[in-house]
């Protein structure tokens, strides 16, 4: 289980609790290293920067794409969120998703996904990886034993998501960790829904860690980004390849900014999080229009005990099946007040969804079934609002069904 307490380290980051380095981690510019003193890390907007010696103009920044002072402090505060060597920014989840695949996969090779994946890494998977002459077999990953037995030469990668988008499963890292050890094979996963707040890949031994920042680490609605995060310095140096000079999709300096400052409220957004969603889930477990609840946080969960081993903290998405289909789904979310209907989630205010027909509505219908998003499904990311309001919204959406 991830532990914020100060654990033992080199004095820098590894000393120093979660709390902390969420704030503090990578450091902030400063007099003595040429900054102004800013106690925030300031937005440096330029596309080139002037050469500081002649005799060397490689010296220091030279262009943005290379390289970024405010892209730098974001990428040194992530490394310090999950205590990892290297960081790096990209414009979008999905982009970091694409450069991590890139700059590891060729043809020939096989990739072991987890069948419960988030849509659009489904869609990119299986039309573009596919089309590069890369196998992509999707297993059910909750269970080891299965990932061991679908595991051959060719395996490359193992890329699971854990609590998966949206019917929140889970996979055992440590023990996927040791598979991917014996057959030399990656395991990169996406820690999206968790946040390094709830849980951290690569102390319980993945390769790297994927995220969409746009979620829970910027928490404000209001940038889009991604971030890969690894301590093989030959893994990182083959994505930072291909996201410098293959793609070309680094984060921008205002969104790094953002999402510096999102960082740094990070443990405290998330307590709050799990607070409700903890308290929703257990109304809508109690909830007789209610079919089923999809939270890690409930015994009642299938792995809720390998929930709470290995994470710190449950998270704030919760999902749930409604007594109904698509009609009764759509007639419930139109009653609702406080709980805006939109995709994403992991920021302050309280979002709901309906995935058939919006987050997965691009994913074949045969897929999604086979997957479990049925009709009946809802998700729900948790903002921080006061969660007696949010239960007495819900309620009077049920009234109307």
């Amino acid at each position: 289980m991830a532990d914020h307490d100060a654990e033992e380290g080199d004095g820098r980051n590894g000393s120093l609790g979660f709390e902390t380095r969420a704030i503090r981690g990578g450091g902030e510019p400063t007099a003595e290293v040429g900054g102004a003193g800013d106690v925030v890390s300031p937005i440096h907007l330029a596309s080139t920067f002037a050469a500081g010696r002649i005799e060397d103009p490689t010296a220091g920044y030279s262009y943005s794409r290379l390289g970024n002072p405010t892209r730098d402090a974001l990428e040194d505060r992530l490394a310090a969120l999950e205590d990892a060597d290297r960081g790096m920014a990209f414009a979008s989840g999905t982009a970091a998703i694409t450069c991590f695949c890139l700059a590891t996969l060729e043809p020939g090779d096989h990739v072991l996904a987890f069948d419960s994946l988030y849509g659009g890494t489904r869609v990119l998977f299986d039309d573009l990886l596919s089309g590069f002459g890369i196998e992509i077999e999707y297993v059910d990953a909750t269970d080891p034993g299965i990932v061991a037995d679908a595991m051959i030469p060719e395996t490359a990668l193992l890329w699971m998501e854990t609590p998966t988008n949206p019917l929140l499963k889970l996979c055992d890292i440590e023990a996927l960790a040791r598979l991917a050890e014996d057959g030399e094979t990656l395991l990169a996963v996406d820690n999206t829904f968790a946040s390094p707040s709830c849980q951290q890949p690569l102390a319980l031994g993945a390769d790297a860690v994927v995220y969409s920042t746009t979620k829970f680490l910027n928490g404000h609605s209001d940038s889009v980004g991604g971030a890969v995060l690894t301590s093989d310095d030959a893994l990182a140096e083959g994505v930072e390849f291909v996201q410098t000079y293959g793609v070309g999709a680094m984060l921008a300096p205002f969104d790094c900014y953002l999402t510096l400052r999102g960082i740094k409220t990070l443990p405290v957004r998330m307590a709050q999080h799990e607070r409700n969603a903890r308290r929703i889930a257990s109304y809508l477990q109690d909830e007789p229009r209610v079919q089923r609840v999809n939270y890690p946080g409930l015994e009642s969960h299938p792995q809720h005990d390998l929930a709470a081993r290995q994470m710190d903290g449950f998270g704030g998405v919760v999902s749930f099946e409604i007594d109904g289909g698509v009609e009764e789904a759509r007639t419930l979310l139109g009653e609702l007040k406080l709980f805006s209907v939109a995709v994403s989630l992991g920021s302050v205010e309280s979002l709901i969804e309906h995935p058939v027909s919006m987050s997965a509505s691009y994913v074949p219908e045969a897929e999604r079934r086979a997957a479990g998003i049925t009709d009946s499904l809802l998700r729900i990311p948790v903002g921080i609002e006061n969660p007696e309001d949010l239960v007495a919204d819900l309620k009077g959406g049920f009234e109307a069904l």
